[in-house]
This record gives structure tokens, sequence and C-alpha cells, in this order.
């Protein structure tokens, strides 16, 4: 099992922070590095950046929103950063949610499953350099009945085939990704669930394309926090549980809201969601249950993360991406270090 960093958001007042942290990850041979964008920094800006500044170690894109680009644009900024990079770019993919696309982007958030099928067959077909032509429900390239050709991408990336993940949580969302990507970006992610949750879909997928799952890279995110107080760990991750839970959302469409709910928590999530939505976010942190971040979070010591790393590994992980935790630069570069730490004392590096 590899290891990867998530830098979340740019901009926050830490960007230094958050570049050293890319840094030493490279320095301790983490696999890549991937950053987000929401409606605030782009991920394409944020990876050149750390791309220019590091060594070895991948850039990827956690995710670049389906809404925010056309294909054919998003194809181009992939082959760009695998040049400038030396062939160290992973594109992931994302239709973000109903209220970032049509209140920040102005696109309608219908058909999410075929828009996004649409979206990734172009981006492929102009990645290969192929004379772009596309006839789809959500796309026509060139269009009809006007000036435009086929055209095909002039920047040579540095590898035929740039890795494409897909952000997925749903069942549907998550079969079509095993289909046609190379590997998943999960996000509350449960070793004890992610079987039912996530990889039973992914390898449905994986089967209706006539494909294992040999080679396909299962990558969740989770937090981590090293020390010996779990219970105090975990209160750290109650109101980022509570936001996605809770606000990620409206009330009938929350993604993080029904996975919870999948993983057994129906009760809790609903509360959690009435709370936080009457603007009580404070008890909504609150109605967050202990196990559930406990399950969703590498918390602890090293010799505890090492247990989960092996619980995560036996569950079809691949790639364990760590977003490191403290509230100093030091903490969090202390909490990168425990991370290679318990990868190896896991025997799993």
């Amino acid at each position: 099992m590899r290891l990867g960093i998530n830098l979340g958001y740019w901009g926050a007042g830490m960007d230094g922070d958050n570049l050293a942290v890319a840094q030493e990850a490279d320095r301790l041979g983490y696999d890549v590095c991937w950053a987000a964008e929401a409606y605030g920094s782009d991920a394409p800006t944020v990876l050149t950046w750390v791309a220019a500044q590091t060594e070895s170690i991948d850039v990827g894109s956690a995710i670049m929103q389906i809404p925010a680009r056309q294909p054919a644009m998003t194809a181009m900024t992939a082959a760009t950063l695998d040049s400038l990079s030396g062939g160290r770019f992973r594109l992931g993919l994302g239709v973000s949610g109903p209220q970032v696309s049509e209140g920040w982007y102005g696109v309608k958030f219908d058909k999410p499953l075929a828009r996004t099928r649409e979206y990734v067959e172009i981006v492929r077909r102009a990645m290969s350099r192929e004379r772009l032509s596309y006839e789809g429900e959500h796309w026509t390239l060139p269009l009809p009945d006007g000036p435009g050709k086929p055209i095909k991408l002039t920047v040579h990336p540095q590898r035929e085939h740039i890795p494409l993940y897909i952000a997925a949580i749903g069942p549907k969302n998550l079969e079509q990704t095993g289909e046609i990507a190379d590997g998943a970006l999960l996000i509350f992610p449960s070793a004890e669930h992610l079987e039912d949750t996530a990889v039973k879909h992914l390898r449905a997928g994986r089967e209706k394309a006539g494909k294992t799952m040999e080679g396909f890279d299962v990558c969740p995110t989770l937090p981590l926090a090293v020390g010996d107080d779990i219970n105090g760990l975990a209160d750290m991750f109650r109101p980022y549980t509570a936001l996605y839970v809770g606000g990620m959302g409206s009330r009938k469409q929350n993604f993080y809201n029904q996975l919870a709910q999948r993983m057994g928590y129906e009760k809790e999530a609903a509360e959690i969601q009435d709370k936080y939505l009457s603007g009580d976010k404070n008890g909504a942190a609150a109605a967050v249950p202990h196990q559930l971040i406990d399950q969703t979070t590498l918390l602890g010591s090293v010799e505890r993360i090492a247990e989960r790393m092996q619980a995560y590994a036996a569950a079809g992980v691949t790639t364990l991406t760590l977003a490191p935790a403290g509230f100093t630069l030091d903490e969090r570069l202390a909490a990168l270090r425990a991370g290679t730490d318990a990868l190896e004392l896991s025997g799993l590096a």
C-alpha cells in the first residue's frame, strides 16, 4: 500500500505550511500529493506550484470539477501539467454538488453519471492526440453547421496514458468509476464498511468492463492525528464531519449524509443534518458519534495507526491518502512522519 497526502484547499493563510508539508512528503517518499478545489483556490494552479518545488512526488487534482471546465480544456491542462512535471500528474475529476455546480458555475446538476461518462470519453480522446470529434447527449464536437473542425491537441504529455480518477460516493457512481476510470477518490472511508459502501460497486464496474481490480487504485483520504488522547483527537474532527454530513448539500442531496446512513448511522445522520441546517453548528458537531469519527480517521499512537492501515489494506485500499492535522507546521510535519513510521510498522511498505 502506498501513501499520499491531501493539502485540501489553498488560500486559508497556511500556503507556506502546505508547501512545506508537500516538500516533506516528497522527501519521505510519499507517492502523490493531492489538492482540492470548490469555489476558492483552483487545483491546477496549486499543483503547478507544488510540482515546481518538489522532485519525485506525483501531483493530483482531487478534484478538478467537471462543471468548471469544458472537457477539452481539462485535457489541455492535464497534458500541460504532465509535461511540465516530468510525467507526475494524475487527473482527478468529479461533478461537485448541485449548489456549487448551479450556484457558482451556472451549470445544471442533471444526469451527473451520463455527463461524467461523456466528459471522460472526450478528455481521453483529446489526450490521445487524435482529432477531436464527439457526438453525445451533452457535448457535440465540432458544433454542427458551423465553422468548427476536428482539431488535435498540440501539447505532448510526458506519458501516453495519464491516470484518471473519479471522486465517487454513491453506488451507481462507484460502479461507473470502476468501469471507466483508473482509480477512485473516496472520502469518509471506514475499513469496516468499505467493501459494502465502495469496493463491491467498483468491482462490479470493473467486471462490466471485462477487467479485474488489478491495477485499479482505490484511494481514500483520511485525516491523521497522532497522540494518546483518542477522544480529544477525535473531537478535533467533529466540525469537519458535521460540515459534510450535515451541511454539504441540501437536505435532499447530501451525498455524505447518505454515506453515513449506509454505514449504519441513519438516526445520527438525520440529527446532525437537522441541527446543522437549523444553524446549530456546535450542536451538530456534538451529535457526531465518536465511533463514526474514529472509523473514518487515523487517530492515536503509531502502533494504533499501523493496525488501522492493515485494516484498510485488507479492505482493498491501494493508496492511503493522509491529511495530517496539527495546529502548527511542526505538528503537521510530525504527523506526516508518523504516517511513514506507521506504514513501515504495518509491514505494508
